[in-house]
């Protein structure tokens, strides 16, 4: 009998895209959305319960309707500048909500969670390779919710058996290769999507934040890894929880960086366009480099990324901008 998979979020851009994987590993992905910022049309490898992560009557149809095994949890607020300006809408939908969610699944017995999390828990790097245990100072709502909730799923494993693997992402990006699901957010705030929509004339020009770091060109330096990647990842933790793996955290990224001038040279390079863009001034909290360190998730869960080059993440990605329906 097919194993089916409770999926948090599963109508957003990471989520979609892990229910697809999860299919194509042979699991029903059973997606649980509210539709505040997925889209049904991305909902294609398994049914889609709409409902909140409060909806504990909802879930626990759903539990037993399908006979959940695990769970994944990717609903969560993510804008920076939103948590910022909101930090209470950030604290009750990523903290309070979550922990209702986590909550609900221990009552209907499924002990096996993957969490969607994110490299802002560090804060600003004392490293240049950040490693899972690289101090958690977070600089804004939206880490510090992200973080606080990984601390409650610690205590809820210690008090009732509920099997975690966080992991923390650093850039996600790229598009599923077929073009079936992929990035679209409003307001689109990530530097390839954007890249991309200012080259295909769909937006304005881009702003560079910031000339003055001391990298190679003056630009920051982030860790991009393919949306299809980050899925297969998933994948791989929800199997070492099912085969009865303990609770963990890994990072995921590639372990390589690349400026922002970087990106966009290489994006016209494969688009054989301009990219429009121009020179703006420090964001407050962006750090200088945001690298991984991979070298547990590649040991511990045998995991690779296949799709992260510059050329597919990009080519990808403008595919998806160029096709998008949503």
């Amino acid at each position: 009998m097919t194993k089916a998979i409770l999926v948090a979020g599963g109508a957003g851009y990471i989520g979609s895209q892990t229910c697809k994987v999860l299919h194509q590993a042979g699991y029903l992905p059973v997606t649980l959305d509210n539709l505040a910022t997925g889209y049904a049309e991305s909902v294609k490898w398994g049914p889609l319960v709409k409902a909140d992560l409060r909806d504990r009557a909802v879930i626990l149809d759903t539990i037993k309707q399908y006979d959940i095994q695990a769970a994944i949890h990717f609903a969560a607020y993510s804008l920076v500048g939103e948590s910022t300006r909101n930090p209470a809408k950030y604290y009750d939908n990523n903290v309070s909500a979550a922990t209702d969610f986590a909550a609900t699944l221990v009552e209907g017995g499924v002990k096996s969670l993957v969490f969607s999390s994110t490299a802002a828990t560090y804060g600003m790097p004392q490293t240049r390779l950040i490693a899972e245990d690289h101090p958690k100072n977070p600089i804004n709502p939206y880490g510090a919710s992200k973080l606080a909730f990984e601390q409650a799923l610690h205590w809820m494993g210690q008090a009732h058996g509920l099997n975690t693997i966080v992991l923390r992402y650093f850039n996600a990006a790229g598009a599923d290769l077929e073009g079936e699901v992929g990035e679209s957010h409003e307001p689109e705030t990530h530097l390839i999507p954007l890249i991309c929509k200012a080259a295909l004339g769909k937006s304005p020009p881009l702003t560079v934040f910031g000339t003055d770091y001391d990298t190679k060109d003056g630009t920051c330096i982030r860790d991009y890894v393919h949306v299809i990647d980050l899925a297969t990842a998933h994948v791989a933790a929800i199997e070492r929880l099912m085969a009865g793996g303990g609770s963990d955290a890994f990072n995921v990224g590639t372990g390589e960086g690349l400026t922002v001038m970087e990106v966009i040279k290489a994006a016209e390079e494969a688009l054989g366009r301009p990219v429009p863009y121009s020179l703006g001034p420090r964001r407050d909290g962006d750090p200088e480099i945001l690298v991984a360190d991979v070298s547990k998730i590649k040991a511990t869960l045998d995991w690779t990324p296949k799709y992260s080059d510059l050329k597919t993440l990009i080519e990808s990605a403008a595919k998806w901008q160029q096709v998008r329906p949503y």
